[in-house]
């Protein structure tokens, strides 16, 4: 995304949608310095375009494909999108929710079927997975919110590495999801 201050591209969390995706704009302080000198303070907190586009490519992950494993690989594209959508959707609340409680490693976080239970369940992981997305986003923007302070329920996290951890967990999910459309011969290009 470009910056609206300075004209450069300027995200620093990049969150994967699709084919490319969102950018979080979190820029450098010495780019855009804060009237307080403190980065991150919500007065000085930058504000910039987030470069957005239509859901494709692996939100119409062809039907017939999504609960096929490839041989060798321990997982569907449905196991890998609910994992991604479950995974974050708890990075989210434990971000956001004070009363946050810690879900079951790894029981709570992967699917157990291997395909979509019901005919509209892919659509709606994908639609809950998007909405998540924009709430971490939206809490990122939000100029009231410290991204260095630790998160007061938490164990020294802070917001900035909790939207760090959504983009480096999807980001490498989604890897494995261009993994299975090519090795099942549907990559889009």
């Amino acid at each position: 995304a470009l910056c609206s201050r300075t004209g450069r591209v300027c995200g620093r969390l990049l969150i994967l949608r699709g084919k490319l995706g969102y950018f979080l704009c979190n820029t450098l302080p010495q780019e855009h310095p804060t009237p307080s000198g403190i980065p991150g303070s919500p007065a000085g907190r930058p504000q910039c375009s987030v470069a957005q586009g239509k859901l494709q490519g692996h939100a119409q992950h062809p039907e017939e494909y999504r609960g096929k494993k490839f041989p060798g690989l321990p997982y569907t594209a449905w196991q890998l999108l609910e994992h991604m959508r479950l995974a974050q959707w708890d990075i989210l609340e434990f971000s956001r929710n004070p009363k946050y409680e810690s879900m079951n490693w790894p029981d709570d976080y992967w699917p157990k079927e291997e395909e979509p239970p019901e005919k509209d369940s892919w659509d709606n992981s994908v639609k809950l997975f998007l909405r998540d997305l924009k709430d971490m986003q939206a809490l990122v923007k939000n100029p009231s919110v410290n991204l260095y302070s630790k998160i007061p329920h938490g164990s020294g996290q802070n917001i900035l590495r909790e939207a760090l951890l959504v983009a480096d967990h999807n980001a490498y999910h989604l890897g494995e999801m261009v993994l299975l459309r090519k090795v099942f011969g549907i990559w889009i290009r």
